[in-house]
Order: structure tokens, then C-alpha cells, then sequence
């Protein structure tokens, strides 16, 4: 009868939830006890940093730096438990105990990857959310951007730091997949300017520059967070600001001649002085297309409309048109903050509200011509939806030779193009549409991109250009996504990652895979949800002292 299949249904969803949650309590009771043998007394107590699913913070706990909500649905795969550490031991000991245990973890620094692996797999998992290690004085991985310069202008007014705009961007991913920002054409990009780090490797040791080696060093600079150990603190050297900068926003349509000013911008955009940086910003309406200029100049007012005046006369900028302002203002200014917004507001972690959205990036190395422009506009108005992006380079990029360090869009690019949509409906059916609108302007912008390889931002995440299944195939699966994001430099990452975690411990669906010689076979097998605490040796953590100062005040004269 329909009611006892009914019957039937509700005891087995009541079994198997039931079962899922003996399953996670049995991981949090083994993980704490694990993490108890392995973690020096402190008065943290252990049971509070870890959140099982039966927990009545757990959600919360989850959905709290999930930034991009088609991630954020019933069938996504939870974690079996979310540790979040207060210390640096505390990620040591979660290191050995996830090993221990067999199951896989994935680290959470401000939850923006594009496509969620920090807080999804489709194996067993722990969720390390990074959040608490957030200490600025003391540099370490789960701040925000925000938090970041925040703390810099409590300090100085004319230093600041070549990082996002985004503030809610936790610091440890930002920089271990580049670290793009508004003054990267006059001080290069983040981990051009990284001094020092500590990190977490996979026998749970924690190493600075000099005890991990120049190898490692160079490739968790840029190499993509989640490849190599877990990062908990970095050494920055500030960059010096002016005490006046100039910010402007100009838009064209295409009735106003906005394909000469897009023309004209590819031409002067990656030349220009390198305190300049003109972000291009392309959307679609019904029948025209959008092109909004949004800049900052390191300089006053009158030094931008003078040199623009005679390098971009096609835009016709007027003082009138600029705002000077401190550097924290310009902060606050790309953030979309009203004018005269207190700085406060960059400690606030979770302002978003969490869209569904996709992206996709690209690179362009020849101008697009006007007559094809003109061929991007029909198919943006004819797609809708589908914003670009366009950031450019040149200056400082230019100069940084390319294996300077893993992320190797340097000279020879003019800029990067981002594709970005974002909806708000939920569901599959909103879901396919999107993405799949999206991959139709990937594919019509073919001919004008960089090719052998097609080349793409880390940071950027696109699982559409590959994906690593970690079986006997996982190198060749990483190479098909590790070219087109690290180009020549895979290789020498592929080398390090075999040197320092050759069973591959620490991945994700786009992490660098060791050599096959040593990964034969998938790593790692799901654990059994009954697993014992086995015996492993305390962790001997010394005295070991945080003393990576990331305001290096010796650059700072108060």
C-alpha cells in the first residue's frame, strides 16, 4: 500500500540520518582524542574549535564564509566535521589526525574560491576553517584583506599593501594563488611582496622560509593554497603610498563611442605610468553595451587629468571628474562604500550576500581590433547576462620575469579578461542556463585570447578546464588545468609537491599532483567511520614563536 511505502521511505530517511550523525560522532570522537594526544595543553579547550554535524552550530559554522550558494544546496557534500584552530598547533595536530584517520582536508581561508573547494569534496572531509588566525600584528592566514589594511592605516598613512579589493578576502588564499591588485602595475602582485611564511607540512611540522627550503618557498607563492601544507602566517613588506591618491569612474556607451574608448584602452591601459591602474568593466543591456572606466592614480588630480589629457584624450577626463582621497578611502571607494564610510567597516567579515555565480578568466596579448569589438558586442547583447572584465598589466608586471615565481602572466600580456555572471535564483534549470551562457562567450572570444596554452588565473577557480579524479591518471589530469594556469612553471611545481607530499595529502579537484611514479593509486582510501586513534608521537612543538611582524614597522617611521 502507497502508505507503508510511505512508512517504508520516512524510516529509512530516519535510519539514514541517524546513521550519518553515529557516523560524524564517531569521527569527532576519535579526531578529538587524536587532537588531544597531539596538542601541547593550552587553555583552549579542544572540544570547542570542532563542530560535528549534530552540533547546533555546525551550520552556521558552514554556511558562514560560503560565498557562492551553488554551493550552498541540500545535495552539496558536507563536511564530516569543521575544526576551527586558535593556534598554529592546533592546525599541526589536525594535520597529523586528518592523515591519521584517512580523511581529507580541506582548507577554508575566506571561503571566495569560485567554485567552493575550500568547503566541498566529494570524499570524506574536515573543513580546517582558518577564520580565528586572523591576528594581524602577527600575519597570519585566516585575515581579511580588510582586516589587513585596516590595521596598516592604523599605523601609516602613506604605506599601504598590492593586494584585492574585494575586503571580505581571506588573506591565506588570496596570496597563495597570486594576489591581484589595484597597484600591481607599480609593486607587482601580493607574493611579489612576501618576505616570509610559516606553514603546516604534511608530517604536521611547522616551517618558516629558512627550515622549508627556497623550493617550497617559491611555490606557495602563487602555486595555488590546498597543494602543499597549510599556511598560517606571512611576512609582507609594505609598499609606500602617497598621502593623496586620485580615484575617477567614467562610462560609455556604445552610442557614445564607447569602441573607441575600449580601443584606445588597450593601447594606453598596459603602457601608461605604472601608478596607474584603469580597470574596463563591459556589460551587456538589450541593445548596447556598457564600457565603464574605474581607476586609481598615485598621484593628485591635476598629475592624472594631465597625463590622460594627453596619452587618452578619447575619454575627455575632467578634474571634475576625479576624487582625491587617502589610500584606505580608495580601499573603500572599490568596495562600493559610500563616501565617508568609517575604515571600521573593512573589520567586518561577512557583509555579502552570497550569490550563485560563475566565472571564468582568460588572458589577451594582441589588441582586439575595433572591427572585432565590434563583433564581442553583438554577442554579449545577443548572450545578455555575461559581464567582462578586462584588468590590465604592463609596468612592474612587465618586468618580473615569469618563473620569478609560479604565477607566470607577466610580460607579453596586456591583460586579463574575467567572464562574471552572477543570479540569484535557485535551482538547477537557473544553474545550467548561466554556466552554460557563460561557456558561450569563452568559446566566440577564442580568437582573440592566448593559445598553446589557452591561459588562465588560479584565483579565477574554473573546474570547466579540468578536473584531477586522484587515480593512477592524476598527472596527466593535472597537467591538462596546471598548464594552462601555471604555464612552464607546472613542472617545477610538480617537482616540489613529490619532494615535500608525494602521497599526496594535501589536494583538491585542481591541486598539483606529484609525480605518477609515486601516486600510482589513489591516495588516501575513504576511512571506516569506526576507526581507533592509533598511536603517533607527540607533536614537539618547542617553543615555537610566532614572530612574522606583517606591518614590518622597520619600513614605517612614525
Amino acid at each position: 500500500m502507497p502508505w507503508m511505502m510511505m512508512l517504508s521511505l520516512v524510516l529509512l530517511l530516519v535510519f539514514h540520518v541517524s546513521a550519518s550523525w553515529a557516523a560524524s560522532a564517531s569521527v569527532y570522537d576519535n579526531f578529538l582524542q587524536c587532537l588531544n594526544t597531539n596538542t601541547n595543553p593550552s587553555s583552549t579547550q579542544l572540544s570547542n574549535i570542532i563542530y560535528a554535524e549534530n552540533n547546533p552550530s555546525y551550520s552556521s559554522a558552514l554556511r558562514a564564509y560560503i560565498r557562492n550558494s551553488r554551493f550552498n544546496t541540500t545535495s552539496t557534500p558536507k563536511p564530516v566535521l569543521i575544526v576551527t584552530p586558535s593556534a598554529s598547533s592546533h592546525v599541526q595536530a589536525s594535520v597529523v589526525c586528518a592523515k591519521q584517520l584517512g580523511i581529507q582536508l580541506r582548507i577554508r581561508s575566506g571561503g571566495h574560491d569560485y567554485e567552493g573547494l575550500s568547503y566541498w569534496s566529494d570524499q570524506t572531509f574536515i573543513v580546517l576553517d582558518m577564520f580565528n588566525l586572523r591576528t594581524v600584528t602577527l600575519g597570519l592566514a585566516g585575515a581579511t584583506l580588510g582586516e589587513l589594511y585596516y590595521r596598516i592605516s592604523e599605523k601609516s598613512k602613506v604605506h599601504g599593501f598590492p593586494a584585492g579589493i574585494c575586503p571580505t578576502v581571506g588573506i591565506g588564499g588570496h596570496i597563495s594563488g597570486g594576489g591581484y591588485g589595484n597597484m600591481l602595475r607599480k609593486f607587482g602582485l601580493a607574493v611579489d611582496n612576501v618576505l616570509d611564511a610559516q606553514i603546516v607540512d604534511a608530517k604536521g611540522r611547522l616551517l618558516d622560509r629558512k627550515a622549508m627550503g627556497e623550493d617550497l618557498f617559491w611555490a606557495i607563492k602563487g602555486g595555488g593554497g590546498g597543494s602543499f601544507g597549510v599556511i598560517v602566517a606571512y611576512k609582507l613588506k609594505l609598499v609606500p603610498v602617497p598621502e593623496t591618491v586620485t580615484v575617477f569612474q567614467a562610462a560609455r556607451t556604445l552610442e557614445e563611442n564607447a569602441t573607441k574608448v575600449v580601443s584606445r584602452w588597450q593601447e594606453v591601459a598596459p603602457t601608461t605610468d605604472d601608478g596607474l591602474f584603469m580597470r574596463l568593466l563591459l556589460q551587456p543591456g538589450s541593445n548596447t553595451v556598457k564600457a565603464t572606466i574605474m581607476a586609481e592614480f598615485l598621484g593628485n588630480a591635476d598629475q592624472l587629468v594631465s597625463l590622460l589629457g594627453k596619452q587618452f584624450p578619447e575619454l575627455g577626463l575632467k578634474k571634475d571628474d576625479c576624487k582625491e582621497m587617502s589610500w584606505i578611502e580608495s580601499v573603500l571607494w572599490w568596495a562600493n562604500y559610500d563616501n565617508g564610510t568609517s575604515p571600521d567597516v573593512l573589520l567586518d567579515r561577512n557583509p555579502d550576500h552570497a550569490n550563485f555565480l560563475k566565472r571564468k578568466s582568460d588572458y589577451v596579448q594582441t589588441p582586439i581590433s575595433k572591427s572585432r569589438l565590434e563583433l564581442v558586442w553583438k554577442k554579449m547583447i545577443e548572450i545578455g547576462k555575461i559581464g567582462l572584465v578586462f584588468n590590465p598589466y604592463g609596468g612592474m608586471m612587465s618586468r618580473i620575469p615569469a618563473s620569478a615565481t609560479p604565477f607566470p602572466h607577466r610580460a607579453g600580456n596586456l591583460f586579463k579578461v574575467q567572464y562574471s555572471v552572477s543570479w540569484g535564483e535557485a535551482g538547477a534549470e537557473a544553474e545550467k542556463n548561466y554556466t552554460t551562457d557563460t561557456r558561450r562567450l569563452f568559446r566566440f572570444m577564442t580568437p582573440f585570447v592566448s593559445k598553446n596554452p589557452r591561459s588562465a588565473f588560479l584565483n579565477y577557480r574554473d573546474l570547466d578546464i579540468g578536473v584531477n579524479k586522484f587515480g593512477n591518471r592524476s598527472y596527466e589530469q593535472g597537467k591538462v588545468y596546471g598548464l594552462k594556469y601555471f604555464n612552464d612553471n607546472f613542472e617545477r611545481l610538480v617537482k616540489v609537491k613529490t619532494a615535500v607530499d608525494p602521497a599526496n595529502f594535501f589536494r583538491n579537484e585542481q591541486s598539483i599532483p606529484p609525480l605518477p611514479t609515486l601516486n600510482s593509486d589513489p591516495p588516501h582510501p575513504i576511512l571506516h567511520l569506526d576507526a581507533k586513534d592509533g598511536s603517533s608521537s607527540k607533536l614537539s612543538m618547542g617553543k615555537v614563536k610566532l614572530v612574522l611582524a606583517l606591518l614590518v614597522y622597520s619600513f614605517i617611521s612614525f
